[in-house]
């Protein structure tokens, strides 16, 4: 669907297609315990957040060099044109890389040179948000920011992301002041695997602007009332839901009760190479899922600027919006 929006999680990591996770391990010399893209197309059903994990890493393998991290992200930012994309916020994840010996500077250089061409050639503006790992130590994560901070110039903000079930989100409660310090914006995956609490910690704690995910606030009915009074984002993504187990099947999915119940809701792809679509696909999919009307679908999209970091440039901002609101749905 090539309804303007912007896309707020997405893991540039998951967005490794397999053709080209096969073209960059012949061109670095990586063996891949596949045959082919079909056999490894068959690896990509999941019981839980941590089988979609172990195959996420495996495959980063193939990430090495400046010109990979740049046709990984040139390739997402052409599909994410495609699909009506006009603003992108991009997670990455450092020490995924730094644990393979991949520097900091070699990842974000590489995305940067993608990023920066990005409104030329794809008409999309692009900002980075760097993630820590929640399976990883504090200190991992305040050595990660230590490393990045060379770089804080193409860095909006912070993020925190894989396993969450026994990681807390007080568990980063120093990189994520340190974080705050440095003028970064924050936002942390909470709610999706893990209890209703995470959410409140994720705010109270971290001081969270956003929350990735986020599903299990439905759970507490006092967290919901709070989401909605501060207007606290929620970055849904409905296709990866399902894929994960987290919602049995999409026609089940809580979207149409949170947008009821007044949350500020976005929809994103997440992880979309692994997920089996991307942004405009997961568009398609809760409308023909869920019966969204088309008044919920240009919500969706406006509640997707409106979430942005974007407030730097309230103009640019108006006129995305302004997009949204001429839109003929076919």
């Amino acid at each position: 669907m090539s309804l303007p929006k912007a896309e707020l999680h997405l893991h540039i990591e998951g967005t490794l297609e397999p053709e080209l996770a096969f073209a960059l391990a012949a061109r670095n010399g990586v063996s891949l315990p596949y045959a082919d893209t079909d056999e490894l197309r068959k690896a990509y059903l999941f019981s839980d957040l941590q089988s979609f994990l172990n195959l996420y890493y495996e495959l980063m393998a193939v990430l090495r060099t400046e010109d990979d991290f740049a046709d990984l992200a040139d390739a997402y930012l052409a599909r994410a044109a495609a699909q009506g994309v006009r603003h992108a916020e991009i997670f990455f994840d450092p020490q995924a890389h730094i644990a393979r010996g991949v520097g900091i500077g070699t990842v974000v250089e590489g995305l940067g040179r993608a990023l920066d061409r990005s409104e030329a050639v794809h008409g999309v503006s692009t900002q980075l948000i760097m993630c820590f790992l929640r399976d990883e130590s504090a200190e991992s994560a305040m050595e990660t920011l230590e490393a990045a901070k060379p770089y804080l110039g193409r860095i909006v903000g912070v993020g925190l992301d894989s396993a969450e079930v026994g990681h807390p989100p007080v568990k980063f409660r120093e990189v994520y002041e340190a974080a705050a310090a440095l003028g970064l914006r924050r936002v942390a995956h909470a709610g999706e695997e893990g209890p209703p609490a995470y959410i409140v910690e994720a705010l109270d704690v971290l001081g969270a602007e956003r929350i990735d995910h986020g599903l299990r606030c439905m759970e507490d009915s006092e967290l919901v009332a709070r989401l909605v009074r501060d207007r606290v984002p929620l970055t849904v993504c409905p296709m990866s839901n399902v894929r994960l187990r987290a919602v049995d099947i999409l026609e089940e999915h809580p979207l149409p009760a949170m947008l009821d119940a007044g949350l500020l809701c976005t929809v994103n792809s997440d992880d979309p190479a692994y997920f089996g679509g991307y942004v405009g696909d997961n568009f398609h999919a809760v409308r023909e899922a869920l019966g969204l009307s088309q008044e919920r679908l240009r919500e969706l999209a406006r509640n997707s600027f409106v979430a942005s970091f974007l407030d730097h440039d309230e103009e640019r901002r108006a006129r995305y919006l302004a997009e949204v609101e001429a839109y003929e749905f076919s």
